[in-house]
């Protein structure tokens, strides 16, 4: 059976579907990578308890940044009008999940939990990721470069804030960021364009929120 023959025949309503299926793996929590995590053969270490509760905060963040970078690639994939913008999203998309497999790995080991609010988090993402794709697949290539641009720049800051011997989230956010700066550099390459003020400060607000909210709830 000619499988790509089959997609390049699904109506948006049909990919919009299966983006709320994949919803369901991405807030549920059913998200597998198809990546060994980089953390792995990394040594852990004991930390205190406000140790502990401060490297959950940041990984439980930086896993709700990936339910929303899943989110809106979904969005844009549904409504993408070109079918190469719409495998490139796709394909990025592949990477974000395994990005939230590690992230909910090292959650796992830090006896913690993710976000309640990601359900809310992917909705809200989703909608965004739509709506740009809707306006064009040129501004939607946009929305990714500046998302993937200010997810690099809060992973920098998040590695900094890491204690010194947690060599197993450092691995994990290392390996996001560098993949996180390909994705931008790729969208821009494929003719994403500059999104024009005030969008990108409410991007850098909304993302404020959400990591402020996300680190303890």
């Amino acid at each position: 059976m000619n499988t790509s023959g089959n997609a390049r025949h699904l109506s948006r309503l049909d990919r919009l579907l299966g983006g709320v299926e994949r919803a369901l793996g991405a807030v549920g929590g059913a998200a597998l990578e198809a990546r060994p995590s980089p953390a792995s053969g990394r040594r852990d270490v004991s930390m205190e308890e406000g140790e502990r509760r401060r490297v959950a905060g940041l990984m439980r963040v930086n896993h709700t940044g990936e339910v929303c970078a899943q989110a809106l690639y979904d969005g844009q994939a549904a409504l993408a009008r070109d079918a190469g913008t719409r495998a490139h999203l796709l394909a990025a998309a592949a990477e974000e999940t395994d990005h939230l497999a590690w992230c909910a790995q090292r959650l796992r080991e830090l006896d913690d939990r993710p976000s309640l609010l990601n359900p809310l988090w992917y909705a809200g993402s989703f909608a965004i990721g739509a709506l740009a794709a809707a306006i064009g697949d040129r501004v939607s290539l946009g929305f990714v470069v500046e998302t993937e641009r200010q997810v690099e720049a809060h992973l920098h800051e998040h590695l900094q804030r890491l204690p010194e011997g947690d060599a197993r989230s450092r691995a994990i956010l290392e390996t996001m960021q560098a993949e996180e700066a390909r994705h931008a550099a790729n969208a821009q390459a494929r003719g994403g364009v500059d999104l024009p003020p005030p969008i990108p400060s409410l991007m850098r607000f909304a993302s404020a929120v959400m990591k402020a909210v996300a680190y303890r709830v």
